[in-house]
């Protein structure tokens, strides 16, 4: 597991999850691509389940952060919060 201090981002930092379609598999669903989110809490680190489908024997292993988005950003209505775990990989400082 990582700490606080090995991760790039903490709690309540605003993130940005990564726009586009990359080649193979992705744990980023595609409704939060180029969303803007608030990292709720750091789960821990992990081996990327993109490396994993892909066959690596040695994956990388990322912090995972629980990602609040608001589903009105996400689909275009509702009220509430929808979070998502992700990796840092998929995740960007928000400007």
């Amino acid at each position: 597991m990582c700490s606080m201090a090995e991760a790039r981002f903490g709690p309540g930092d605003a993130v940005r999850a990564r726009p586009g379609d990359p080649a193979g598999h992705t744990r980023l669903p595609r409704y939060a691509r180029g969303c803007t989110g608030r990292v709720v809490e750091l789960t821990g680190s992990w081996p990327l389940a993109d490396d994993l489908a892909a066959g690596s024997d040695r994956p990388r292993v990322e912090p995972v952060y629980t990602v609040a988005f608001a589903a009105r950003d996400l689909w275009g209505e509702g009220t509430h919060e929808v979070t998502v775990d992700l990796w840092e990989s998929y995740l960007e400082a928000a400007a």
